[in-house]
């Protein structure tokens, strides 16, 4: 990994394989994972959601928080993708246009009147709330300048701006 003032560049040896290009990435494809076994485990453990859409998510959150799409280079043995800063553009959305989930965020932190942990904004959400779905609508929420998180970890606490 290389930070860069104007990029951050993520490097892997190796090149892509079974014909994939940078371009195929970032059109719906068949997912091929290297090592299927790995990647089914990954899979049922919830650690990945589905398969083939790793670059397309990639796509999807950087255009909607107004930065550059990433770019991904084969070259030279290696891949490397390179995420640009750009120039911010807040994605910055009215409140309708928010999730029932994002929805009932905000208005827990308004209700909490304080900071509150990870961890007690999930236990007041349904039972089935998936951790890394409720880390994505926080994320999506204080790219638009909804909330703010103080620390980091388990002393991170978030607030409605």
């Amino acid at each position: 990994m290389a930070v860069y003032d104007d990029r951050l560049e993520v490097t892997s040896s190796g090149t892509l394989h079974f014909g994939l290009t940078p371009e195929k990435l970032f059109a719906p494809h068949e997912s091929l994972p290297w090592n299927p076994l790995i990647a089914r485990t990954l899979y049922r453990r919830g650690i990945i959601e589905e398969w083939g859409r790793g670059t397309l998510k990639m796509a999807e959150l950087t255009t909607s928080a107004g930065l550059p799409r990433p770019e991904i280079e084969d070259a030279g043995g290696c891949v490397t993708v390179r995420f640009r800063h750009g120039q911010f553009v807040s994605s910055r959305r009215g409140e309708s246009d928010l999730t029932e989930q994002q929805q009932v965020i905000l208005d827990l932190l308004d209700n909490a009147g304080r900071p509150v942990a990870l961890r007690e904004i999930r236990s007041q959400l349904e039972p089935q709330t998936n951790e890394r779905r409720l880390q994505q609508d926080l994320a999506v929420l204080k790219n638009q300048g909804l909330v703010t998180v103080t620390g980091h970890g388990r002393g991170a606490r978030w607030k409605r701006l």
